[in-house]
């Protein structure tokens, strides 16, 4: 069965100038081409899955046929073999040797971080003033992430460093990851920060594993459990595996937390109705009181609000690569085929989702939700590698949104429109928006 090949490839370059310049529209274009449609990074074919049965046949009923992707290769040798860029025997080891820094009892810990930090930042807040939402979202998670990983009085220097180095090692990154592989070797502008960045952080994490080395001291932070865990045969992590670990928690829970929680604030603001319900929800079960982990249950709009925001802004593609012979849409690819799925596109598919542009938190109501084909829904993606930290992520977004909401309303600064970059996601460049107290 032939597969169709997307319009617009370059000679050499192939499709990879066209998805840098559209990103988004490239990759939704796909569907209209069939459920597999063949790209080229470069001269490397790559078969973008465009339908959710085929993406949960690759994420989860198939999984075992598949192992992480040409993307991951090229960030790996930056950002080493963690979680996010292992893959087979390997990966399992390091899931279950920290699977437990994430179980319910010890998230429920950072929950009081989390509370925390989201109100030493608003306590700096005045009112009207404008504030940059993007920038105190990302500082927010930068700091709810690196305190939890680090604890407060030991990783001040990490949690400085990762404000400053995560975000041009993810944006720079991706530019690698879709270039051919001579664009890395440039001596370009962007090519130096990236280098300079991952020097920084590895130096201040490794410096950081040293100390924690030369005292063995359990200060209940997940650099404590990293260190202290031992797989069956009694083998800890070494320091290059700590390393890469703690580089990926601080990249994935970074990003993620951040943009989604600066577009919950943008696009409540938009939507006074959404606004309303959020308010009224939030006061009529905490009653001025600060928020719990326990509260969550109890806020299901506000759970609904954070769902629909991950819908609408999730991360642009996911890459795997076959470990053997698979079937996939009627067509056999052999072992070492790259397969590619966009969360970002599936998330905006009117096959799946009415409306899509929409900002619509309603449509995670049971009765609507249900109607929601498996598979479509991946902000994390799905099956066994699904990111470790989404329970994590969650939390630490209906915590903000409840501390901020309880307290204050960000409203949109006249004549000052929301720019947007992309990179590995739609981030607001810019969200100017004035702090108003709620009476």
């Amino acid at each position: 069965m032939p597969v169709p090949v997307a319009p617009g490839r370059w000679p050499v370059l192939g499709h990879s100038p066209a998805m840098l310049r559209r990103r988004f529209a490239f990759t939704s274009s796909l569907r209209a081409y069939g459920e597999l449609v063949r790209v080229y990074l470069g001269p490397k074919p790559v078969y973008f899955v465009t339908s959710p049965e085929l993406t949960h046949q690759v994420l989860v009923t198939d999984a075992g046929g598949y192992g992480k992707g040409a993307m991951f290769d090229k960030f790996r040798p930056f950002v080493g073999n963690g979680l996010v860029m292992s893959s087979g025997d390997f990966h399992l080891r390091q899931r279950r040797l920290i699977q437990p820094a994430f179980h319910r009892s010890r998230i429920a810990r950072y929950a009081e971080t989390m509370r925390e930090s989201v109100s030493e930042l608003t306590d700096t807040w005045r009112p009207g003033q404008t504030r940059e939402v993007n920038e105190d979202m990302q500082a927010l998670a930068v700091r709810i992430v690196g305190a939890a990983l680090f604890g407060t009085r030991f990783g001040q220097g990490a949690i400085a460093q990762a404000r400053e180095s995560i975000p041009i090692v993810i944006k720079q990154g991706m530019i690698r990851a879709l270039s051919p592989a001579f664009v890395g070797a440039l001596l370009v502008r962007g090519n130096r920060r990236f280098d300079r960045a991952v020097a920084r952080m590895r130096a201040v994490v490794l410096e950081l594993i040293a100390g924690w080395r030369a005292t063995g001291t359990d200060r209940g932070d997940l650099l404590s459990m990293l260190l202290m865990a031992r797989d069956e045969d009694g083998e800890g992590m070494t320091d290059q595996q700590v390393y890469d670990e703690v580089i990926t928690l601080l990249s994935a829970g970074i990003e993620t937390s951040a943009l989604a929680l600066a577009w919950l604030f943008h696009e409540i603001a938009q939507h006074p109705e959404v606004e309303r319900g959020l308010h009224e929800e939030i006061d009529g079960v905490l009653g001025g009181r600060p928020v719990t982990m326990d509260d969550i249950p109890a806020l299901p709009y506000t759970q609904r609000v954070i769902k629909e925001t991950l819908r609408m802004y999730p991360i642009w593609i996911l890459m795997r690569r076959t470990n053997r012979e698979v079937e996939l849409g009627g067509v056999r690819l052999p072992a070492g085929t790259e397969v590619t799925v966009s969360p970002h596109a599936l998330h905006f598919d009117p096959r799946s989702f009415t409306e899509p542009e929409r900002f619509d938190p309603d449509r995670w109501a049971p009765e609507r939700a249900r109607d929601i084909p498996r598979g479509t829904f991946i902000p994390f993606g799905a099956g066994t590698r699904q990111c470790i930290g989404n329970t994590f992520a969650q939390l630490e977004m209906a915590v903000t949104v409840a501390t901020v909401a309880a307290r204050w309303r960000l409203v949109p600064v006249p004549g000052k429109p929301v720019k947007v970059k992309y990179t590995s996601a739609a981030y607001p460049a810019r969200l100017s928006m004035t702090a108003v107290p709620r009476e």
